[in-house]
């Protein structure tokens, strides 16, 4: 038990990221019954979407679980409206300040929890309110911070400016590195692209055995000018690439993004022109089946487990 576990009322301080296409109420769900934190990911749900979501996942499982919500999202009110309509009591924001919305989710009895890439963001998170902190590395699959702060560099520098429980995540697949988080000074960890690959995940089959035989370097980190994500290359990130060479405006780059192109990719499998987001630790799960939570969950805490016993002897 720490910090973590504590705020949330859950076994093992394991959070799985609220990943667009990926995390529907099977894997939030799934991950919460092996005593972790499932987080559904709205940033890709319409409104209505996400309350079918939060009531499939609150008759899948009685432990906690919660929603991750990008703060820039369209229809923002009637999201957060909805997350509290229908009971759920985690928040994990993302991608926008904090300040407007963390007051108003704690008057209604909401744990807020909020996405960093920098200890001046966690300087400024603490100051609105909230009750943790996600420090997320550049090795991350999703929207990342433009400084490329790496994980190793970040979770220090967090840990020494902010007083608040810190999940640390970006490049976390293992229990090993679960161990070197906290050695850092994390009090728990959030993991994206593992999660992403299980057989729960919303994601299509296509993508997830694509990105189980991704080596090193096969991701980079693009789209700066909007909002930095890692991408694997396809047809796609060519013409990313070639766009940003060229000096692409931020308007340029929205029309190539604007043909559904992570739904395309992710939940759809085109594989050639959809947008393929996923983390550099997916390099370290190459040659992988497709494994269960369960089985996930299992690795990662055995994983931990060995890796201490190795460090006392």
């Amino acid at each position: 038990m720490n910090r973590i576990t504590s705020l949330f009322g859950i076994r093992y301080p394991i959070i799985q990221g609220g990943m667009v296409w990926c995390s529907g109420w099977r894997l939030a769900s799934a991950v919460s019954n092996a005593g972790g934190l499932g987080l559904l990911g709205a940033g890709s749900m319409h409104p209505e979407t996400l309350r079918e979501h939060i009531r499939k996942c609150h008759a899948a499982t009685h432990n906690p679980f919660g929603v991750n919500i990008p703060l820039m999202y369209p229809q923002i009110e009637e999201i957060m409206q909805i997350v509290v309509e229908e009971g759920v009591n985690i928040v994990f924001t993302s991608a926008g300040s904090p300040a407007k919305w963390t007051g108003w989710l704690k008057e209604r009895g909401v744990t807020v929890v909020h996405v960093v890439s920098s200890s001046r963001f966690a300087m400024k998170a603490e100051e609105a309110g909230v009750d943790a902190v996600v420090a997320e590395g550049f090795e991350a699959g999703g929207h990342n911070g433009r400084e490329e702060t790496t994980t190793l560099c970040l979770i220090p520098a967090v840990r020494a400016a902010t007083t608040l429980p810190l999940i640390a995540a970006g490049g976390i697949a293992t229990g090993e590195a679960m161990l070197a988080a906290r050695v850092l000074g994390a009090e728990g960890v959030q993991i994206g692209t593992r999660f992403a690959l299980t057989q729960e995940s919303s994601a299509h089959e296509y993508f997830k055995e694509y990105c189980l035989r991704l080596q090193e370097g096969d991701t980079r980190l693009l789209l700066k000018k909007l909002a930095p994500v890692r991408l694997v290359r396809n047809n796609f990130r060519d013409a990313v690439e070639a766009a940003e060479a060229v000096g692409a405006t931020q308007d340029e780059l929205r029309i190539l993004l604007a043909h559904g192109r992570a739904k395309k990719g992710i939940f759809y499998g085109d594989l050639e022109e959809g947008e393929l987001e996923i983390g550099q630790a997916s390099a370290l799960l190459y040659g992988k089946q497709i494994e269960t939570v369960a089985e996930v969950m299992q690795e990662l805490t055995e994983g931990y487990r060995r890796a201490w016993d190795a460090l006392k002897e």
